[in-house]
This record gives structure tokens, sequence and C-alpha cells, in this order.
């Protein structure tokens, strides 16, 4: 548009553009099914070039829902995606410049691995000549290249899922949506590979959609975590800050299993729900009159809890023994507390610690968190 095409005497106003800079950017995208099932509600994300965010929730939050969006596999019912800058309306799945690696591996069983791998390049009509010397140097690279010519069945479920990873990437693609690309490998497989996506992420300077429910996976994997919970999302940054800082009681309790304790204040004191007699002292962090009336959950990590008598004045609670589980060096140990035993912590503690069957906690006040009624970190 010209300068002249601006002169008006109302004011004109210019559709949003895109980032130029951001790998993808979501913009309120919402997806609802047919029949009105809220899939995705009001998604804004970014994503930047090079880096591995990860959507992690419980299932049927919407994660694969918005990495298929992302690919174009499916589509959605308003806001706007836009990939390297480019609005992804009405482009088709083969020319976003997003490549897929299924958790199912969806290899074809009759072709060969390097047959399987060139596959995207054959259909984009890609000469055979630089076809095999793209599938060649993949291979190479996930370590492969003396399985080309095995079929899938020939194959362990790391080698499937790196034959998965090579036919994504001999595309060369400026985005890389894995779905849960390790749940059908055992849990040893599964940390030897995701160690392995992220060394070749590094190397290829990749950008990666990763979607997964272990949060294990999750926070090892993520330079961007995004927390999602009833196609939602619940918090999205840095893995440390929604593990240290979790801006919600969801967040809390998905990402190490926070204890969450709900109660009302009184004076000073949180009183646990339908625990008539029970009284904890509030962290004397939280000081303003208002943030300590809106305290309606208080939440801590079972390894920051310490069995024993407390120093004075820190933040402690008495309860019953109800189970230890052996872990190898530490035991997760389950205590009922409350008036009437309403509510249970976990707490970690070395293997040979001595338990008695009535126990009391306690806490540092810089390991605690609080939060309002609303479900927002105070």
């Amino acid at each position: 548009m010209t300068a002249a095409a601006h002169v008006s005497e109302a004011p004109v106003s210019s559709p949003p553009q895109a980032d130029q800079t951001a790998a993808f950017e979501c913009r309120a995208v919402s997806k609802r099914y047919p029949g009105g099932a809220l899939a995705l509600d009001d998604i804004t994300l970014r994503g930047e070039p090079g880096q591995v965010v990860v959507l992690v929730g419980p299932s049927g939050c919407g994660k694969t829902t918005l990495l298929r969006c992302l690919a174009g596999l499916d589509s959605v019912s308003s806001g706007e995606i836009y990939l390297q800058g480019r609005d992804a309306a009405g482009v088709q799945p083969h020319l976003r410049g997003v490549a897929m690696v299924f958790q199912n591996y969806a290899l074809y069983p009759n072709k060969t691995v390097a047959q399987n791998i060139a596959f995207p390049l054959r259909m984009s009509r890609v000469p055979r000549k630089e076809r095999d010397a793209r599938t060649r140097e993949i291979a190479e690279i996930l370590k492969i290249g003396h399985l080309l010519d095995r079929r899938p069945r020939q194959l362990s479920g790391g080698q499937k899922q790196r034959v998965g990873i090579g036919r994504a990437l001999v595309r060369r693609p400026a985005i890389v949506a894995m779905d849960e690309p390790l749940s059908n490998l055992d849990a040893q497989l599964r940390v030897e590979m995701r160690a392995e996506i992220r060394a070749l992420q590094q190397r290829l300077g990749m950008t990666v959609v990763y979607v997964t429910h272990d949060q294990t996976e999750a926070l090892s994997l993520a330079d961007r975590i995004v927390v999602m919970n009833g196609g939602a999302i619940e918090q999205a940054g840095a893995p440390e800050e929604a593990f240290t800082a979790p801006a919600t009681p969801f967040v809390a309790g998905f990402l190490g299993a926070m204890n969450l304790m709900s109660g009302t204040v009184a004076a000073d004191t949180f009183r646990l729900t339908g625990a008539a007699g029970d009284a904890i002292t509030l962290p004397r962090w939280i000081s303003a009159p208002d943030a300590r009336k809106a305290v309606a959950t208080i939440g801590v990590r079972p390894e920051h809890l310490v069995v024993g008598e407390p120093p004075a004045d820190r933040w402690s609670v008495s309860g019953h023994l109800v189970s230890s589980e052996l872990l190898g060096t530490e035991r997760l140990v389950a205590v009922r507390i409350g008036h009437h035993g309403e509510q249970i912590l976990r707490i970690r503690v070395p293997a040979d610690q001595p338990l008695s069957a009535e126990v009391r906690v306690w806490a540092r006040d810089e390991h605690l968190h609080a939060f309002d009624a609303a479900g927002k970190r105070l």
C-alpha cells in the first residue's frame, strides 16, 4: 500500500503482522469439533527458531490437536497460525514446511528402511540421485546406515523410531512436530532416545514441537515448556520457571507432584479443610494482609518436606503414616494429615530413615507455594 492510500479522515486499522523472527505463532487459536466439544480454547503461543517447544499435559488436554493444527492435518475453528512469518490458512500440509513424527512410527511394512525414509522425496519428485544421497546422509546421522536394506519387521522399537524421524528430517523441514514419539519404547530405551533426539536437534539446529504426557521427558527436552489442561494453556515459559514457580495448582501438581493442601485463613494461620483442630502457621514471606486473606491452597514438594521436630517458627504439620514405598536410595512416604485425616502428604526421605506411626514434618518458608481461590499464584 502506498503512502497516498493512507490519506483518510478516519483512522485505518491494518491487520496484525506476523513476527518474521518466529518459527511459528498461534494467535487466539480455538478448535471446536462437530457436536460442540472444545479441543483448543484461545491458544496464543510462539516458538523461536532452533527451540524445542514441549507441549505437556494429561490425555485429552488438546496438545496433539494443537500439533495437528500446526501441521495442517486439522483446521482451526478460529484464530490464526503463522509459520515462518506466513499465514498458514489454506496452506496444504505438504507445503507448510512441517514434518510429523508419529507415535506409532507409521512405517510402510513392505518397504525397506531406505524406501521408507526416501518416500516423501519420491512423492515430491526429487531426482533419484539426490534422493539416495539425502537418504544415506540422514541414515548416517541417525546411525542406521547399516539397516537401509531391512524391512520394519526386522527392526527393534528404537530402530523403527529412528526411521520415522529420518523420514521426517529428509525433507529438511523448517519445523519437526513429534507426537509422543517415545511412548511405545521401554523405560531404558526412552532415556537413550531422549538424549539422542536432543543431541540431533542441537546438531541440526531444528525447531521441534514435541508432545508428551511425561513430565520428566518434558523437563529434560524443553527449551520452552507449555503446560496444557482442558484445551487451554496453564503456563508457558522456561522449564525451570514452570517447576520452581508454578503459576497454578494444576501446574504445581502436574510437574513434580507437589503436595497441595486446601484450607482457609484465620488470623495468621492456615486451617486445613475439614480439620477442626489443625492450624498451620502461614509462611512468613506472605506478609501483605490482602495476600494472607487470599490463600486457599498451600503447596510443598515431597523432596522439600523434612521429618522431625521443626526449628522455631518453621511451617510444620503432624500426621499418621499410611504407606512407605522403597525407591532405591529413597522412600516415598504417605502421611495422612488433618483432624479427621482428610488430606495426604507425600514425602521423600532416605531409605534408611526410621519412621514412627505418628510423624511430624516441616518445611522452610522458601519451599512453600501459595495460591488463591481462583488458582492464581501468590
